[in-house]
C-alpha cells in the first residue's frame, strides 16, 4: 500500500512535534528541517489542528505543540484520517459502471483484508512508539536534510 505525501508529512510534522515538546517548533522550522515545503505544511498543520492533534499558538514566541499525549496518537488513527481514499483498486470500469467480474470477484475480499492488515499494524503503534529513540531524531533533524544525493 502506498501512502500519499499528505499522510507522510502530517507523521512527519507530529514526529516533529513530539520531539521538541519542550518548546513550540515553527512551520518553517520544521519544513526547513526535513526539507518540504512550508506551503504544503502550512495545509497539513491546519488539518491535523482540525483533527485535535496539534495546537498552534500564535504570536512572536507562537508554533506548534501536541493538543494530547503522545501515547493517545495512534498511527492508525492518522493514517484514516489523512488518506483520502483507502480502496486499493477501484472495482470499477469507466465505461461499462462496475466491474463485470464484480459478482464473482476474490481479488476485492483479498485486497479488504489486506488493508485491514495494514491498518491494524498501524494500531498497534502510537506517536510515541515513533519518537522513542528521540535523541538519535533529534540530532538527524538538527543537521536538516542532506543538501546532495550522491548515487550508490
Amino acid at each position: 500500500m502506498r501512502l500519499t505525501v499528505y499522510t507522510d508529512f502530517s507523521l512527519r510534522v507530529l514526529m516533529y512535534v513530539a520531539l521538541h515538546r519542550d518548546r513550540l517548533p515553527t512551520i518553517a522550522e520544521i519544513a526547513a528541517s526535513y526539507g518540504i515545503s512550508r506551503n504544503h505544511l502550512m495545509k497539513v498543520v491546519y488539518e491535523l489542528g482540525l483533527a485535535g492533534y496539534i495546537e498552534t499558538v500564535r504570536g512572536k514566541n507562537g508554533g506548534l505543540r501536541l493538543a494530547r499525549e503522545p501515547e493517545t496518537i495512534i498511527l492508525g488513527e492518522v493514517v484514516r484520517r489523512t488518506e483520502p481514499d483507502m480502496a486499493l483498486v477501484p472495482c470499477f470500469d469507466p465505461v461499462n459502471g462496475a466491474c463485470v467480474i464484480t459478482p464473482a470477484c476474490k481479488l476485492r475480499r483479498a485486497l479488504h483484508e489486506a488493508r485491514a492488515a495494514f491498518l491494524q499494524v498501524l494500531d498497534g503503534y502510537s506517536l510515541a512508539d515513533l519518537v522513542e529513540n528521540q535523541g538519535a531524531l533529534q540530532a538527524l533533524l538538527a543537521r536538516g536534510p542532506p543538501t546532495e544525493i550522491s548515487d550508490p
